[in-house]
């Protein structure tokens, strides 16, 4: 009896917390929330840049084996599917390597799921990646990426 007497005057006495600090620390909770999922997402756009970087300086290495053999860089028609295929229109390539240039047989996309953009005089050559939005042109995070900076050899898309 007495052990009960003491649990409910023990029970009773203790306090709980009130709505107003309970919405205060759901609050303080959802700012912290909102400021470390901010910083993931931005590592996450970082990554993916850094990503298609990578993936475009790959490629301009398997366009320089496709030069080496061919004498020239498959022309923005022939697009990057010449890595994969023997290109049919233009000069023939002789000496085009039989399993193609690209191991895995298909061109990558890029980090968010889009298509490279290539662009090439024959001689030149540039590789875009249009960013998060997918479309040319942009600004921060949809900012176009470019393997070459467009001044350096001015291979931008529609401006060969």
């Amino acid at each position: 009896m007495k052990n009960s007497a003491l649990i409910s005057k023990t029970l009773k006495s203790q306090q709980g917390l009130t709505l107003t600090e309970i919405l205060i620390s759901l609050t303080i909770i959802g700012f912290i929330a909102t400021f470390i999922g901010g910083k993931i997402f931005e590592q996450l756009h970082e990554g993916r840049v850094e990503a298609s970087k990578i993936q475009m300086q790959n490629l301009a290495a398997r366009l320089k084996e496709f030069r080496r053999h061919c004498g020239r860089y498959p022309t923005t028609d022939q697009g990057l599917d010449a890595l994969v295929e023997k290109p049919t229109g233009g000069t023939e390539c002789k000496r085009y390597s039989p399993g193609g240039y690209i191991e895995e047989g298909k061109v990558p996309l890029d980090p968010w799921g889009n298509p490279y953009d290539y662009v090439s005089d024959g001689s030149n050559f540039n590789i875009i990646s249009h960013g998060q939005d997918g479309l040319q042109g942009g600004e921060d995070k949809d900012a176009d990426i470019y393997l070459f900076p467009p001044e350096e050899n001015g291979m931008t898309p529609g401006g060969e």
